[in-house]
């Protein structure tokens, strides 16, 4: 009996917050016990037939005195209830988890600013262009750890592996043409995201790390070779999806597209492809905006986004029941006609 008597006290008791507070509850008679009384000053008023007169009001008198003093202590308790701050569990909700890591390395070399683009109806530079589609790949990332990187003559991370999509969207805004530098590293670019995702990684069971690599170049400056960066992409577990981006062979001369001079390539896709096919991700060319939404798209259904997570059952506080009964009876013992005999 006693056993089955502690569990529905601890099932209730759970059911708060702060149940400690709840030892608040005898303060005020604990207080009216150990204070002394107060003391009236001044002196009495006598008047004849004082007697009669007390007799007459003592009655009524006395039960309003009850009612207030049960009206302090209910108003009291329910105070108490609330500072406790009751709770109710919530119904089980499953969380969208992932379990992936994601860069975005975005080309930020000077070739990015050609205005060779068309959205929403006029001409635009590639950066611009690139910025939309990203921004509307990101919006559909929930669940997802996503980080940016850019690289130019050198690679930076702007933002590390974040489910704060908010400031990586905001670091994508930021960026400009020239940010990083204005030649292409595409090797650097690959090697610093293999290493943010892998060591952002060490302290969680991830099992998805992907890179997306957008650039319109071809790798002429950094450190490191994109072939040899694919290798330690592939040892490290990371596929890698490249994305070439930028008109077919045209350049912009004030304000005239101009074809590329022969042995000139604008875009070293067999690079990228090679860097794609041997960390078991995919190539793909966009030479306009649609084609590059079209390929985030793609993208989107190659790596799945939701998988279920642990269900959780949120708990949700109720203490404003309380708090507003106790403020109830405060206002009516208020309100209530206080007569006094002399």
């Amino acid at each position: 009996m006693s056993g089955l008597l502690a569990n529905i006290v601890g099932a209730w008791l759970d059911g708060f917050a702060w149940p400690w507070l709840l030892l608040a509850l005898p303060l005020p008679w604990l207080a009216r016990r150990v204070l002394p009384a107060r003391r009236r000053s001044g002196p009495a008023l006598r008047v004849p037939f004082g007697d009669r007169l007390a007799g007459l009001g003592s009655a009524a008198t006395g039960s309003a005195r009850n009612a207030r003093t049960w009206l302090a202590w209910a108003a009291w308790l329910l105070l108490c209830l609330a500072a406790a701050r009751p709770q109710q569990v919530g119904e089980a909700v499953v969380p969208p988890q992932s379990g992936r890591e994601m860069m975005v390395a975005l080309d930020l070399s000077g070739s990015m600013s050609e205005p060779d683009m068309i959205l929403g109806g006029r001409r635009v530079d590639r950066l611009t262009a690139a910025k939309a589609v990203l921004s509307d790949f990101l919006d559909r990332r929930e669940g997802d750890r996503v980080g940016l990187l850019v690289f130019g003559q050198r690679a930076y991370v702007l933002a590390p592996p974040t489910l704060d999509l908010a400031t990586v969207r905001q670091q994508l805004g930021d960026s400009v043409v020239g940010l990083a530098g204005r030649e292409t590293a595409i090797g650097d670019g690959i090697g610093l995201a293999v290493k943010r995702l892998v060591s952002g990684a060490e302290d969680r069971d991830t099992g998805e790390h992907v890179l997306i690599l957008l650039t319109d170049g071809v790798n002429n400056a950094g450190m490191l070779e994109p072939l040899k960066a694919a290798e330690l992409a592939r040892d490290a577990g990371v596929r890698v999806y490249t994305v070439a981006f930028g008109g077919d062979g045209a350049m912009s001369v004030f304000g005239f597209q101009l074809p590329v001079p022969a042995g000139e390539d604008e875009v070293d896709e067999a690079t990228l492809t090679r860097i794609a096919e041997s960390t078991g991700g995919r190539f793909f060319r966009a030479r306009d905006t649609a084609q590059l939404a079209g390929i985030y798209a793609e993208i989107d259904r190659l790596e799945p986004i939701r998988h279920p997570g642990e269900a959780v059952r949120p708990r949700i506080e109720r203490y404003q029941w309380p708090l507003g009964a106790a403020l109830g009876l405060g206002l009516l013992g208020f309100a209530a006609p206080r007569r006094r005999f002399l």
